[in-house]
């Protein structure tokens, strides 16, 4: 399912209990300095994660200051997070000029603490190559290493790589817990381009070797995935990033399954097995 961009005023645009994708939660939270936004996502572990900007965050009795600095967009600077607890109650306050706030989130019963993730706690990721179209780096934020500190929840940004090429390549799904083949996990992503005026197309095909569908995607657009193979491309001459939720329902670490007509270029991808990796 596609959302077009639009202003939300700081409403959930991927809600608890979503139809098309219950196992995540997705806002987008718009700031000026010196305002706060709160929230209490019941059911839900969350993670605030500031596109641009800066802000301080307190999570019941824990504190994380200067939390961001990126500038002007997705592409200046590294991203930095804080882990939100099911149920806890988040305050944020802008110290920048303005903040723009992801806040992701995946269901998850028990209560955990809460912790911050500086830009120098990311785990990179960088594979594919210009041959192959698939060029790509990875930039995990609440990634394989937080195991046993966070419950169902992966987020990470997706940066394209050169102008233009497809990400998510070979196609490859994750909607069916059938270990140790696949495990279901719900995905949403939040898509942005340089120039943003820049654009692709993602693709979902529910079942092999039959038609799928395909959504225009543009600055700002969200993309739900509840099931079917689903590659991703940006057009010749832009840059694409995609900030990327999972929930997985039945245990954090992610196994895709990949589609058989494509599974043999995983063999042609340099790197890409070190990115399965690092999902699982």
């Amino acid at each position: 399912m596609h959302i077009p961009p639009y202003e939300n005023q700081n409403q959930p645009i991927v809600d608890v209990d979503d139809p098309t994708v219950p196992l995540t939660y997705f806002n987008i939270v718009k700031l000026r300095r010196d305002e706060a936004f709160e929230y209490r996502v019941p059911g839900y572990e969350t993670c605030i994660v500031p596109a641009t900007g800066t802000v301080d965050v307190t999570v019941e009795g824990f504190a994380a200051t200067a939390i961001g600095g990126r500038g002007v967009d997705v592409w200046d600077g590294e991203p930095e997070g804080v882990y939100v607890p099911t149920g806890a109650l988040a305050r944020m306050v802008c110290t920048s000029d303005r903040a723009e706030v992801f806040v992701a989130g995946a269901r998850f019963a028990e209560t955990l603490e809460p912790f911050a993730v500086r830009h120098t706690d990311l785990d990179m990721v960088q594979y594919g190559s210009d041959n192959t179209k698939t060029h790509r780096k990875i930039k995990h934020i609440l990634g394989t290493k937080y195991h046993g500190k966070v419950g169902r929840l992966l987020v990470s940004e997706l940066f394209t790589v050169g102008a233009g090429g497809w990400s998510g390549f070979p196609s490859h799904k994750h909607d069916t817990d059938r270990l140790p083949l696949e495990t279901r996990h719900d995905e949403t992503y939040n898509f942005r381009f340089r120039p943003n005026h820049g654009s692709g197309v993602q693709m979902l095909q529910r079942e092999d070797g039959k038609p799928g569908d395909a959504y225009h995607i543009v600055d700002g657009s969200t993309i739900c995935l509840d099931r079917g193979y689903h590659p991703c491309a940006v057009l010749p001459g832009y840059e694409m990033y995609y900030f990327t939720i999972l929930g997985g329902l039945s245990q954090r670490s992610l196994v895709q399954y990949f589609q058989p007509s494509h599974a043999n270029q995983i063999e042609t991808i340099p790197g890409i097995k070190d990115m399965i990796a690092k999902f699982k």
